[in-house]
């Protein structure tokens, strides 16, 4: 039929196979880590040769990358599903709450995205920016909250990931610590308003 757009099949060949790669990657280092991740693994998983791997990626740093911006889709397309009240306070709880069930769950997935993990590897710009609106909305959040300090929003990260750490290196699979997120929070929470106050009196 006429005006019916021309598929690319060629295009969506090499997307897949790019996708088989990410998801072999994955699939490695969910099983033996990060760091052992290697080329020639991943291609004895797809059916290639490792060299045929440059004509998807120009690097190992490059699967990573790709690993890494997949992660951030993940996570930004879940968060919204959360049901956020008008509540600033229960708002930032939530999105604490989200954040450590989304690393708990995945502990390779929490490594590459949220720290230094593989030597050398950072990024592209372009995988980052896909994390970066849902930094700027907790931001947002904090502001509304009367927490403006750009600490509040380090240490909020801060607490995020510990509890994160401490649940994955010594209660794997449990809830110790992610059971303590809303605690936290509230202990967050009184002292920054009582350090808003503070310098509040200060300015006085």
């Amino acid at each position: 039929m006429l005006g019916e757009p021309v598929r690319d099949r060629r295009t969506e060949r090499h997307e897949a196979t790019r996708a088989e790669i990410v998801d072999a990657a994955w699939a490695i280092a969910r099983a033996e880590g990060l760091a052992g991740v290697s080329l020639r693994d991943v291609a004895r998983r797809v059916g290639m040769q490792a060299p045929s791997l440059y004509s998807y990626f120009d690097s190992k740093h490059a699967i990573y990358d790709a690993m890494y911006a997949q992660g951030c889709r993940d996570y930004v397309e879940r968060e919204p599903q959360l049901a956020l009240g008008g509540d600033p306070i229960d708002s930032l709880k939530a999105r604490i709450r989200f954040f450590v069930e989304f690393c708990t769950e995945d502990p390779a997935r929490y490594q590459l995205m949220f720290q230094r993990t593989i030597p050398g590897f950072e990024p592209s710009p372009e995988s980052f920016a896909i994390s970066v609106a849902s930094l700027e909305c907790t931001r947002d959040l904090l502001a509304a909250a009367g927490f403006t300090d750009p600490a509040a929003l380090d240490l909020m990260t801060a607490v995020g990931t510990g509890l994160t750490d401490q649940q994955i290196s010594n209660d794997p699979g449990g809830d110790r610590w992610t059971r303590l997120v809303d605690e936290a929070m509230e202990m967050l929470f009184d002292h920054l308003s009582k350090r808003t106050k503070q310098k509040g009196r200060a300015r006085r």
